[in-house]
């Protein structure tokens, strides 16, 4: 039974098919954006319509712009022979909150995992391969800890080794306020692999 006109009810079945936007979340969005000003409905509608007309992927890293270069590899502040590879922009993002990392990067959109059949053709590889053609040092590699995110890994240094780039693994381990009897065996071994000089 609806309990609401076909309108409302279209409006929270369209917001409940966004990402981690549930039944509950879908009802009170609806009803904030019906109880908005009609210009403000106007201009949050014509901002995701020009987001999705406009919005593609930086020519040389593949993360999303809406220019042909996205600011970072535009900037020529950036080190542009260090390319951090990771698996989506909000990968991207995450580092570029930290304001340490001064090089560019490589978005894979993705990561290889067999199970749900994305092989290393079905993400941005072949356009990494492209770019190391170019003037280039060092290869981090930032994938996730998770078992596609190490195989990406693998495959990538097995890929780039033999062309004489420096290769690396951004180290993963104990996380700030994290009690160690309550971490994995593989998150720890990590850490005691990366471990650092004091």
């Amino acid at each position: 039974m609806d309990y609401y006109s076909s309108q409302i009810t279209k409006l929270i079945e369209e917001l409940s098919k966004l990402p981690g936007i549930g039944t509950k979340s879908a009802q009170r969005l609806a009803f904030h954006i019906i109880n908005m000003p009609a210009e403000q409905v106007q201009r949050l509608s014509d901002t995701i319509v020009n987001a999705k007309k406009q919005v593609r992927y930086c020519k040389e890293c593949f993360t999303l712009t809406d220019q042909e270069l996205c600011p970072i590899c535009a900037s020529q502040k950036r080190d542009h022979r260090t390319i951090m590879v990771v698996e989506n922009p909000r990968d991207l993002a995450a580092y570029e909150k930290t304001g340490k990392y001064e090089g560019v990067y490589h978005v894979l959109h993705g990561a290889i995992s067999p199970m749900l059949g994305i092989g290393p053709g079905e993400i941005k590889l072949k356009e990494l391969m492209q770019r190391l053609q170019g003037d280039v040092d060092e290869v981090i590699i930032a994938t996730n800890s998770s078992l596609e995110g190490e195989t990406t890994a693998m495959y990538i240094s097995k890929l780039i080794k033999p062309t004489g780039i420096r290769v690396t693994r951004i180290a993963s381990g104990v996380p700030v306020g994290g009690d160690l009897e309550y971490i994995d065996e593989v998150t720890l071994l990590r850490a005691l692999e990366g471990r650092v000089q004091l």
